[in-house]
């Protein structure tokens, strides 16, 4: 079930192996991440739970030198993030639902919305980082089901400091954390070798 998740795993750490510039790994990890969120039968049941009042973000994968991380974001009908950056690169893929993303930046002291939302809808992938535009407000486009992305994170995305950006102004300092306890087994292949021994 998870081999689509642990085969982008490899394929992933090895991009990364080859030190690519920022340009390139965004590109190249976005073909990777299109072709994973291109397939919806892969995330177990357990990192898919939406939450009554706020969205959850459920780390699938940390890389053991914090490289890179993977998460799923999961969005309650009309849930929404607060104005917010990362700074570190991303890419989100969207798995199931559809979900906004508008972009801000700063003007005068204050945080504004910079252009159109942008919609992302099954399969789509979209890029972030300080060198292209970090900072951004994210928002279930549905108010009536749950919708689903994969993020991927240059670090241990709950772990870094980041900040939000609340209306009145200035900044505000969090570590997101996460919202599972256990991770998925991406590395047992038991199952898998028994089906086809002889």
């Amino acid at each position: 079930m998870t081999r689509p998740l642990r085969e982008f795993v490899h394929a992933f750490g090895l991009l990364l192996d080859g030190r690519p510039d920022e340009p390139q790994l965004l590109a190249q990890g976005s073909a990777l991440l299109r072709t994973l969120v291109a397939r919806d039968d892969w995330l177990p049941e357990a990192f898919a739970q939406p939450h009554p009042e706020h969205y959850r973000q459920y780390l699938l994968h940390a890389d053991s030198t914090e490289r890179f991380s993977v998460v799923s974001f999961v969005w309650g009908p009309g849930q929404a993030t607060p104005v917010h950056d990362h700074t570190v690169w991303g890419l989100i893929g969207m798995l199931r639902g559809s979900e906004y993303s508008q972009g801000y930046v700063e003007r005068d002291g204050a945080w504004v919305p910079d252009g159109e939302a942008v919609l992302l809808a099954p399969g789509g992938v979209e890029a972030v980082s300080p060198r292209i535009g970090d900072v951004h407000r994210v928002r279930n486009a549905h108010d009536d089901r749950v919708s689903i992305s994969i993020h991927v994170y240059g670090a241990n995305i709950g772990a870094v400091r980041r900040h939000t950006y609340p209306p009145e102004g200035g900044r505000r300092p969090f570590v997101s954390g996460y919202s599972n306890t256990v991770l998925p087994n991406l590395w047992d292949r038991s199952a898998e070798l028994r089906s086809t021994a002889a």
